[in-house]
């Protein structure tokens, strides 16, 4: 679930930029906006639309692509975006075709490739002296990384990638990547450290979920240093925030690993009434991928 957020906060990023940037033909923002709604039959219709009247259209080969990709076409994606890159006219198109190559072929789970588009990605933007297109081929490599459980890689990318972070939101979605991977790494003084500055930025800058998610993934850190005082004050700080905003998932979440705090200082009587809080926020608001969350990361408690 932590990786699943970061992840889709990204992928909103880029795709805000991209239909910012591509939107020229009548058919192509319908075709982007059906992306979004996840319409991916609707979006192909839109894109072949916009290529009866102009086979050339590069802002509609792009969108044709990336259906494809979401329809889990691999081979007409790819041939939509080598289409797209040979109309390419300079750096900032290449860039783009690169970063979508690779992510069709990471939806299909073939890294390898994955891997050679994101670094193509990185050199376009690179010659494009984009800092905001270099950040993002390293996260995107650095998510493979991670997703392949490679995370000494997967840290050196998103690492690589922070240094070209461009305001606090940036800073913050790069450390907090770099924390899970020091998690992962079993590193937690350097994922605490990290951490803290996310929490930090979000406190001042974030959105209410991300200020919620950042708060509790400091939790879970300060826990696995066994700084189970701190732990306990910013967690119940975030429970009590959620249940005040109307934050039910974060009030369960917080709630799950508070027990698990709980149980890592011995007061089980604690951790079981966290834990049945937790699953009847989860039972009350029909959150079938809640109830399995908390299931999975409570298991091993009792």
């Amino acid at each position: 679930m932590r990786i699943k957020l970061q992840t889709t906060l990204s992928l909103l990023a880029i795709t805000l930029i991209f239909n910012n940037v591509y939107a020229a033909g009548l058919d192509v923002p319908a075709c982007n906006r059906a992306l979004a709604k996840g319409d991916f039959k609707a979006a192909l219709v839109q894109a072949n639309s916009a290529l009866l009247t102009n086979k050339n259209d590069k802002d509609a080969l792009i969108c044709q692509g990336r259906a494809y990709s979401a329809s889990g076409d691999l081979n007409s994606a790819l041939l939509a975006f080598k289409s797209a890159d040979a109309l390419s006219e300079n750096e900032f198109d290449r860039t783009i075709t690169a970063l979508l190559t690779g992510h069709a072929y990471k939806a299909a789970k073939q890294y390898d490739d994955a891997i050679n588009s994101y670094q193509q990605t990185i050199l376009h933007a690179k010659a494009d002296a984009s800092g905001t297109f270099q950040r993002i081929g390293q996260d995107a490599v650095g998510n493979v990384y991670f997703e392949t459980k490679q995370f000494p890689l997967a840290l050196t990318a998103y690492l690589a990638g922070s240094k070209f972070a461009a305001n606090d939101n940036e800073r913050a979605d790069s450390y907090e990547k770099i924390a899970q991977t020091y998690h992962q790494l079993n590193q937690n003084d350097l994922a605490l450290e990290f951490q803290i500055k996310v929490y930090v930025m979000y406190q001042a800058a974030g959105t209410l979920d991300q200020y919620a998610h950042s708060s509790i993934e400091l939790g879970r850190y300060y826990a696995a240093v066994k700084k189970y005082d701190n732990a306990e004050i910013t967690l119940n700080k975030i429970i009590q925030f959620s249940k005040e905003q109307g934050g039910a998932y974060f009030e369960a979440q917080g709630s799950y690993v508070l027990a698990q705090v709980k149980a890592a200082t011995g007061d089980m009587a604690s951790a079981k009434a966290l834990v049945a809080h937790a699953k009847l926020i989860a039972k009350n608001t029909n959150d079938t991928a809640l109830d399995e969350e908390i299931k999975q990361e409570t298991q091993h408690m009792f």
